[in-house]
């Protein structure tokens, strides 16, 4: 396959020169009636002139001549090449695309909406401008197909999906790496050198963002309330076992089935308990 090679064309500077010798010539030859002398340093003078082009820093220059390509200029400066070249001007600056969320399906079905943000820039000219039609057409469309393949490929996260180890809300830089590869395969075919790609934008869509809310919600409260109900049987069984221990009462089973009961109760309520003071004996 062809690929880009670097030129390095004529000063632009010596060609000015020749270009005020042209025309100094052209006027004297005009004067002194030698109009044929005239007309041939007018149109060298012409020749000259169409030939000045400028590359700005991280910028490049592309020469085609009659459909062949003649290589590409990416040193800055101002030169001369050859009149008859086609130059088409491509910059080699990194380039932000920010994509609008799009609405696909995850893994599992569940309509979501993602967005990326991708940093890139031209790295080969010549794939650039020959192997496909409008470069950068190129890179939002496969940007846009490689995000909608990687949606698909994981779950929006594992409330449903609990073997995922990886789920696009939670998977972090695995994720990104993941669409950054993705993203730069495809790019390859064009010339474009991937920087950066990263998710930027991820929710449920609209139709389930309120089901999916209240469903983390309910996960959030069964998850806060087992690890009360974990802290409250370890608050329980050390304060039989210190009772014990300190023979501070003689408990039997059944007033040590009232005492979980109740400390259970005040350990996993809702609501702070209103305690109750006895003012009997123990075994009233």
């Amino acid at each position: 396959m062809k690929k880009e090679f670097i030129v390095k064309p004529v000063s632009g500077y010596l060609a000015v020169l020749m270009a005020i010798l042209f025309i100094g010539g052209a006027i004297a030859g005009f004067a002194y009636e030698l109009i044929w002398l005239g007309v041939i340093l007018t149109l060298l003078f012409v020749f000259t002139v169409i030939g000045f082009t400028v590359v700005y820093p991280n910028g490049s220059c592309v020469m085609v001549l009659f459909g062949a390509y003649k290589g590409t200029i990416r040193e800055n400066g101002f030169f001369w090449v050859n009149p008859f070249y086609i130059k088409r001007r491509i910059s080699l600056r990194a380039r932000n695309f920010n994509s609008e969320p799009i609405k696909v399906n995850d893994k599992i079905g569940n309509p979501i909406k993602i967005g990326l943000v991708l940093v890139w820039r031209v790295s080969e000219t010549y794939n650039a401008v020959f192997d496909v039609d409008d470069y950068q057409h190129f890179v939002l469309v496969q940007s846009d197909a490689a995000l909608r393949k990687l949606a698909g490929l994981y779950p929006y996260d594992n409330f449903e999906d609990h073997e995922a180890v990886i789920a696009l809300r939670s998977g972090g830089e695995e994720v990104n790496n993941e669409l950054e590869k993705e993203i730069r395969e495809r790019l390859q075919i064009c010339g474009i050198e991937v920087i950066e790609a990263r998710i930027n934008y991820i929710a449920y869509a609209e139709e389930i963002a309120n089901a999916m809310l209240r469903r983390q919600q309910a996960s959030a409260v069964v998850s806060a309330r087992f690890k009360i109900v974990e802290g409250a049987v370890s608050m329980v069984e050390m304060a039989l076992e210190q009772l014990s221990l300190k023979k501070i009462v003689d408990l039997d089973e059944e007033k040590k089935a009232a005492m979980v009961s109740n400390l259970m109760v005040v350990l996993c309520g809702d609501k702070d308990a209103t305690p109750i003071v006895n003012t009997g004996t123990l075994h009233s």
